[in-house]
């Protein structure tokens, strides 16, 4: 009898593909949604029961929080690379070893950001120009959050193994099971005990517990080569660094991206709290679009690694096609029906405060609609990753997202008549063209140079 977690596994280097792409995606999909959703429940919850000013000290964190946290969430994306090649390559002993490493990698990166986040919460808020009113409230909310952050990582790392054996569907389900208890406990803590910003930030924490501790159970059950034995969790240098040469790359790009965007935020912060809460508002409501293209992303990554590492090159060009066909349909129906219900989505966060919404309506009038221009900036770097190419998108994303970002604001928005929210908002579209044109260019040269690999190989 064929077990849950077997028919869990998806078989990518055979038989055909659109199906397995679609059914890995789906999943994933449905998990960063979920997960966007139940953050934006922290954000609703005190918009609508402790005020503007609360949900502004959340949303005034999120850039920052996502500098620190993504430097070593990204640093996943190595074992996952690194799992992808030797299973696709048939060594399942060498897949199990980074299995391991990966989880132990977790807990101790995670216990190392969640100090640094407690210990200096306050001079990067301020650094950031957070508003006086609500900065005592976000540092608050920062330091709880990074109290938490060995079992985010521990999550993360856990269901990026199960998504790389092709199960995508418990990570799902246990996201869900914690994102519940989250809800459940903000409305219990904001409402019941008015603990407001701390109340989410306790609630986020423990929701992650248990998502991580079901992630974990699960892991220990595995009928495949990353089945994980606890009493075998332990860094192992040679696997760790190989890790870090696949990850650290993306890592550095998510950190640098995020610095980006904490500069932006810092733009933002100048235009004061009610552009703070509408902007946050906003962005919470975006997030369910580009959460679900970067699934195709994660798709696009493991398919490719694992074909790569079976050297089936030629399937790579499907996982390119059928990945683009998948994140253009998701992203415009996506973004036409956000588009569309953009006020009563706003209203739903900041029912009190018409002004926020009309700053959120700014930001969403200039960033819904060409999202699928970033879908396909995301899918080019999936498959460069999975191609072992991971210094590369990260020069590339870095150049034409995040620095060209910065130059454009210390330079068009500076020059006093474009010193306005849609002179910065303007500058995301710009950018994910960019680097999607420099990183298909990347794409072409390096899919053909694996083809001449081969040739050289079998000489």
């Amino acid at each position: 009898m064929i077990s849950n977690e077997q028919k869990a596994e998806t078989d990518m280097t055979n038989g055909p593909l659109f199906g397995k792409i679609i059914s890995f995606a789906l999943p994933l999909m449905a998990t960063g949604m979920l997960q966007i959703a139940f953050n934006a429940a922290d954000i609703i919850v005190l918009g609508r029961c402790a005020g503007s000013d609360a949900l502004a000290a959340v949303g005034a964190t999120t850039n920052l929080i996502y500098l620190l946290i993504n430097l070593f969430i990204g640093i996943s994306i190595g074992a996952a690379v690194a799992i992808s090649h030797a299973i696709g390559a048939g060594h399942e002993k060498t897949a199990g070893e980074h299995a391991h490493n990966a989880i132990a990698s977790a807990l101790v990166m995670g216990v190392a950001v969640g100090i640094l986040g407690i210990i200096f919460a306050r001079p990067m808020l301020s650094a950031m120009h957070t508003p006086d009113q609500i900065i005592d409230m976000s540092v608050l909310y920062f330091r709880i959050y990074f109290s938490g952050s060995p079992v985010i990582l521990l999550y993360n790392y856990g269901s990026t193994i199960m998504r790389t054996t092709g199960d995508t569907r418990r990570p799902l389900i246990y996201l869900a099971l914690g994102g519940v208890l989250n809800v459940f406990l903000n409305l219990y803590f904001v409402i019941e005990f008015h603990l407001d910003v701390a109340g989410v930030g306790i609630a986020t924490v423990l929701s992650n517990c248990i998502s991580a501790l079901l992630v974990l159970r699960a892991l220990t059950k595995m009928p495949n080569c990353c089945r994980i034995e606890l009493k075998k969790v332990r860094l192992n240098k040679d696997k760790f660094i190989q890790i870090i040469k696949y990850g650290l790359p993306a890592g550095i790009q998510s950190t640098l991206f995020s610095i980006s965007n904490v500069l932006i935020q810092s733009s933002i912060n100048g235009f004061g709290a009610l552009a703070v809460a509408g902007n946050s508002a906003a962005v919470s409501v975006e997030a369910l679009i580009s959460t679900g293209i970067d699934s195709f992303n994660t798709t696009a990554l493991t398919f490719t690694g694992h074909n790569v590492g079976a050297g089936k090159y030629k399937r790579v060009s499907k996982v390119f096609i059928y990945s683009s066909i998948g994140v253009v349909i998701m992203s415009l129906v996506c973004s036409s029906a956000v588009y569309f219900f953009r006020r009563p989505l706003l209203t739903f966060y900041l029912p009190d405060s018409p002004e926020s919404i009309k700053y959120g309506l700014i930001r969403m009038s200039y960033l819904i609609m060409p999202e699928f221009i970033s879908g396909f900036m995301q899918v080019f770097t999936g498959l460069l990753r999975g191609m072992g190419k991971s210094i590369l998108p990260m020069i590339t994303t870095c150049f034409g997202v995040c620095i060209l970002r910065i130059i454009w604001i210390y330079t068009v928005f500076r020059i006093p008549e474009y010193h306005t929210l849609g002179c910065i908002y303007i500058s995301y579209p710009i950018t994910w063209f960019i680097t999607a044109a420099i990183n298909g260019i990347c794409f072409t040269y390096c899919y053909k140079q694996l083809f001449k690999k081969d040739v050289l190989l079998e000489v």
